[in-house]
């Protein structure tokens, strides 16, 4: 794997000065460091919303399954288009170090996230960087966020995976393996959204593993000193909540998959006549696959370094 920070994606833009080279160069130091989300005492804010509050997963899960749904249903829109995930499919100005250059996909979440790591993005404990060591420096104060998540939450990061499973496994089950109809751009805008909220909702798994834990711990802190992921994954599982989920999942999809008048007929969810964007069953079964144990991993592996600070 090439370090993130070492990929050059060309830019518009013009170079930097000398001057803001030199302040780069001097970013351990500096009070706006997108990576340590470090600021000056004056300078620091504070999240005032509960949205990470611990009383609020359900709430939040919720909504992710949402943006995900619509995600999903925007991007089915189009075929595969491979050439966006293959290097050089597309010549777009963005290289690795040894000349290579990288994939359509790769070069459009890099600029979004050179766009969203200088507003704080990506210093919030729920949101993850697939190219964390490249993030830029701040360009607004950090801010401090009630954080009920244990120290070891912060270098757990399964963008890779997610990444491959969405290029090698989701899409072809949403849009088919065959298929160009060129819509490059569309495509890989709607790649850059499905990834962050997958992204977002797999590795929301810390905030349900501490839920549990807070709930059991004297059973979840046995088998953390045991280092027994099997256990935990055992005790993590509860199949009727996952089928709930599917089926609620299923029928968001079915909801949104569909045009809907102004005129609402009573059996929207069964009839059997509807041309819908995706498949609904295809949403919950992805659900079931892909991001459900993904996001198990994610809660085992938070899990097993839970006391690591103890």
């Amino acid at each position: 794997g090439l370090c993130a920070s070492s990929v050059v994606c060309a830019s518009p833009r013009p170079t930097p000065s000398s001057s803001s080279a030199d302040h780069h160069r001097r970013g351990s130091s500096s009070i706006c460091s997108a990576a340590t989300a470090s600021s000056s005492t004056n300078d620091q804010q504070t999240d005032k919303s509960d949205r990470l509050s611990l009383d609020n997963i359900r709430a939040s899960l919720i909504r992710q399954e949402d943006s995900i749904i619509f995600g999903l249903i925007e991007r089915a829109q189009y075929l595969i288009n491979a050439a966006v995930y293959e290097p050089g499919g597309v010549d777009v100005p963005c290289f690795h170090p040894d000349g290579t250059r990288a994939s359509m996909l790769e070069f459009m979440l890099r600029e979004n996230e050179q766009g969203g790591g200088k507003i704080r993005r990506y210093t919030s404990p729920d949101e993850h960087a697939f190219y964390p060591e490249a993030l830029p420096m701040l360009v607004i104060p950090a801010m401090s966020y009630p954080n009920p998540l244990a120290p070891a939450a912060g270098s757990i990061n399964i963008n890779a995976r997610i990444m491959d499973m969405y290029v090698n496994d989701l899409l072809p089950a949403l849009c088919g393996e065959e298929g160009d109809d060129f819509n490059y751009g569309s495509t890989g805008l709607a790649d850059v959204n499905c990834l962050q909220c997958l992204s977002k909702r797999i590795h929301y798994g810390k905030f349900v593993a501490e839920s549990k834990f807070q709930a059991k711990p004297e059973e979840f802190t046995e088998l953390i000193e045991a280092q027994d992921a099997s256990g935990l994954m055992d005790l993590l599982t509860y199949k009727e909540v996952e089928d709930r989920v599917v089926r609620r999942v299923t029928n968001k999809a079915a909801t949104y998959g569909q045009d809907i008048s102004e005129e609402l007929p009573a059996d929207v969810l069964s009839s059997q006549d509807i041309d819908y964007k995706v498949a609904p069953e295809r949403v919950g079964e992805l659900y079931r696959e892909w991001i459900m144990p993904m996001t198990k991993d994610v809660q085992v592996e938070y899990l097993l370094r839970r006391l690591d600070h103890l």
